[in-house]
């Protein structure tokens, strides 16, 4: 966060979407050092053996508010015990950002979701002929594409194709796999598509940019009202 100019100060809580080890690293140290909340659910904190000195739970469906922003929780499927995918709220703006990743199938609630975003996190995990024809065990590869595992860029591609909202100015494509997956790839895919929406891929190895998140329809380059995306 420092190298792109936002200070640790500015956050203020910590929501775990599942117990697996890349999503959870780290997470006891920087609670700890920074006084931090974390928002997770109780099947997830009991598979993930973390001992945390700030928890708190959230459910499904209940939103949770801090400061300017509502964060509700919603079920995706994945292969952990309790997986959440995350709607992020501002309530003055009603601006909408979603936190999309490691998703096995698109469902009725994300496609719901995604359609009322102004700015999203979406998984793009995988080509499906680099991972067939990958070096990857048999086992792992249908552990990544047997429906709980994660988006390829064929479903991420549909998805954004069939329900993409006019009003929704950034879609932001995470969760690549270093394997199976490249870049330039996903980036030349989806923007044949864009109509208008700004198309980036979350690097594994930088930060992104500040993004200020586009409220009004159309992209408006100087909307009434903004949020920052980081």
């Amino acid at each position: 966060m420092h190298r792109i100019g936002l200070s640790m100060q500015k956050v203020k809580a910590i929501f775990v979407s599942h117990e697996h080890t890349d999503h959870i690293r780290g997470i006891p140290v920087l609670s700890k050092k920074y006084r931090l909340p974390v928002y997770i659910t109780d099947g997830t904190l009991s598979y993930s053996g973390m001992q945390l000195q700030q928890v708190l739970p959230f459910r499904a469906f209940e939103p949770v508010t801090i400061g300017q922003l509502n964060i509700t929780a919603f079920p995706k499927h994945h292969d952990a015990s309790d997986p959440h995918s995350f709607i992020i709220r501002c309530n003055h703006t009603d601006t909408r950002i979603g936190v999309f990743t490691d998703i096995g199938l698109p469902c009725e609630q994300l496609v719901h979701h995604f359609r009322l975003c102004h700015a999203a996190f979406l998984e793009t995990n995988y080509d499906e002929t680099m991972l067939e024809q990958g070096r990857y065990p048999y086992f792992l590869k249908n552990r990544i594409r047997g429906g709980k595992g994660h988006l390829s860029n064929t479903q991420a591609l549909e998805l954004f194709k069939a329900h993409r909202p006019p009003h929704m100015s950034h879609l932001l494509l995470s969760h690549l796999s270093k394997d199976n997956n490249s870049p330039d790839l996903v980036h030349s895919l989806f923007t044949q598509h864009a109509n208008g929406t700004q198309i980036v891929v979350a690097s594994r190895y930088e930060a992104t940019q500040v993004f200020h998140i586009n409220t009004l329809p159309g992209n408006n380059p100087h909307p009434q009202s903004q949020l920052r995306l980081f």
